[in-house]
């Protein structure tokens, strides 16, 4: 190799021009996924563990790393992982849903390959299929900023992760059969901060602190329906991100984290050195289930008080409010649609307007769960590849559900739910709730931007309230009881990605759709090839790979 070759070598390597030679580093993961005892609430019960953890370890990595995780599945059933919040960016082969992958089957193993390309971030990671999720296998994710990146804060003194969810004392298998049987998921048994209650015998300090410094909490509620606040006894929380955009940087005494969201705050030590109570507690049930857990000082001279136990705030209009003061931190740089802030969200035509109104059916006596009607149910094939492969028409039908709710009687139809949408195209999406529980939606593949909420029902002068400038990019949002919430987003990012209810109940019973954008340049420049070591399942199976996506 001449001198002149080195020298270029070295050139591209520095400037970032050569994948070749300067490859974002790679993150290697071996998961052992098998059953375990936990006893959370008292009595012995199964739970999802990974590598005999529960929860399961974190993934802890930069902007655009790579990302392998070999998952070994020791369970007896099929299983899958989903990465709540990673956007996959041209590649929903890796998102994990029944609807892009085919499950690892029991007594086998896959490996995932993802980047977390352009985002920063607190998130975590499930098992999608069934009702797996409510008995574990989720744990936490962070995707910290590159070096070179400034954020919006000092570094902390260290950073906790913090897993808030409900849980119930009947196993995943027991509460699958309730709802195949027609029957609704009831309240909660109890919660959980990190797998325990803080009821437990010989309560340890979950979190250690040092008087005059300050803490990151990476709080994300992985549960199965409920709504919790969180809070910390005597301490004030400044939010600083959330599920992957810097924020404006209020303050509060507490936060509500619905079901599905991530928030990350900043922790002053700044109390006697004693020790305080972590709060979690549930939100829109009559009756309150909570979990608490320590957070302890050098050189604590006393226990938490549980006289003056931080209560939790009352109603959803305090919800709404606080909603409503979140705003996305315009100056600071960062992964996101553009690193200047100057993404004009509300100045983009709408293109095409889709009203979803979720619903309470009945099919053959049994409930499901509905949108507009339609109640989705997965097919041997998964939806991405039946596209893929030109099957589709044998699997499922494309836009069964319309852009507008039926109207007159609450027909059901249970059905794959496909909706497709033209690339590159700006669409508002208004979720409509006229029950009396509130719901949760999240949206793979990408953020989006709530630019409203409101009591009651939707119409066009409700885009009057919209924040047109600065409401915070997220991938999971409310919608509270008989109100609506809009969202806006632009369908740039090529492949296959589930809209769902957050509430996994729902979920499984038929409260989601998958949304189909596809590019017509066929272009590895917009989505990449199916990866030849994919797993392949039903009409799939021993067809020719199709034609490659052409070069960019």
């Amino acid at each position: 190799m001449t001198r002149l070759s080195i020298t270029l070598i070295l050139l591209l390597s520095f400037l970032g021009l050569s994948a070749v030679y300067a490859e974002d580093p790679y993150h290697y993961f071996t998961w052992h996924v098998s059953y375990g005892t936990i006893s959370p609430l008292g009595k012995p019960q199964k739970a999802i563990m990974i590598n005999k953890e529960f929860p399961g370890p974190v993934i802890n990595c930069s902007s655009n790393n790579n990302i392998v995780v070999n998952v070994f599945n020791d369970l007896d059933e099929p299983l899958l992982f989903t990465w709540n919040g990673i956007q996959h960016r041209k590649n929903s082969w890796m998102d994990g849903m029944p609807g892009t992958n085919c499950p690892i089957q029991p007594g086998k193993n896959w490996t995932y390959h993802w980047q977390a390309k352009d985002q920063i971030g607190t998130y975590f990671y499930f098992p999608s299929t069934g009702m797996q999720k409510a008995a574990g296998g989720f744990g936490p994710m962070r995707v910290h900023s590159r070096d070179l990146i400034p954020v919006p804060y000092f570094p902390a003194a260290e950073e906790f992760d913090v897993l808030i969810h409900d849980w119930y004392f009947e196993s995943h298998k027991e509460i699958q059969k309730t709802l195949d049987a027609g029957r609704l998921l009831t309240r909660p048994d109890g919660v959980l901060i990190n797998g325990k209650t803080g009821n437990e015998d010989n309560v340890k300090p979950m979190f250690n602190v040092e008087a005059g410094k300050t803490y990151i909490f990476r709080v994300c509620n992985v549960g199965v329906k409920a709504s919790l606040n969180f809070r910390i006894q005597s301490h004030k929380m400044k939010l600083v991100e959330m599920e992957g955009s810097h924020t404006v940087q209020n303050t509060y005494d507490s936060i509500d984290v619905h079901v599905g969201q991530c928030f990350t705050v900043m922790v002053e030590a700044d109390q006697e050195e004693s020790d305080y109570y972590i709060v979690a507690s549930t939100r829109f049930l009559k009756e309150v289930e909570r979990a608490t857990a320590i957070l302890r000082y050098k050189g604590s001279k006393g226990k938490p008080s549980s006289s003056v136990l931080p209560g939790a705030p009352v109603g959803w209009e305090w919800s709404l409010n606080q909603w409503r003061s979140f705003r996305w931190n315009l100056t600071a740089s960062a992964a996101r649609p553009n690193p200047q802030g100057s993404y004009h969200y509300g100045q983009i035509n709408i293109t095409r307007t889709i009203k979803l109104v979720n619903s309470r059916i009945v099919v053959d006596g049994k409930a499901r769960y509905a949108l507009n009607g339609i109640s989705h149910t997965d097919p041997d094939t998964p939806v991405k590849l039946a596209e893929y492969f030109n099957t589709s028409t044998k699997v499922f039908e494309y836009n069964l559900l319309s852009d507008e709710p039926p109207k007159g009687a609450k027909a059901g139809k249970i059905a794959p739910s496909v909706v497709s949408a033209e690339f590159r195209t700006f669409i508002e999406i208004v979720f409509e709730n006229p029950e009396k529980s509130i719901q949760v939606y999240h949206l793979d593949g990408y953020s989006f931007f709530p630019a409203g909420m409101g009591p009651g029902k939707w119409t066009p002068a409700s885009r009057r309230t919209y924040n047109n400038l600065d409401t915070v990019s997220r991938h999971t949002v409310q919608v509270y009881q008989n109100s609506w919430t809009a969202i806006l987003l632009t369908f740039d990012n090529a492949g296959m990605w589930n809209l769902r209810s957050a509430a996994w109940d729902r979920h499984y019973l038929g409260q989601q759709l998958y949304i189909s954008v596809v590019s017509p340049a066929r272009s590895l420049r917009d989505e990449y090839n199916m990866p030849e070591i994919s797993m392949r399942c039903g009409k799939v199976v021993g067809l020719p790979l199709p034609p490659s996506y052409a070069p960019a």
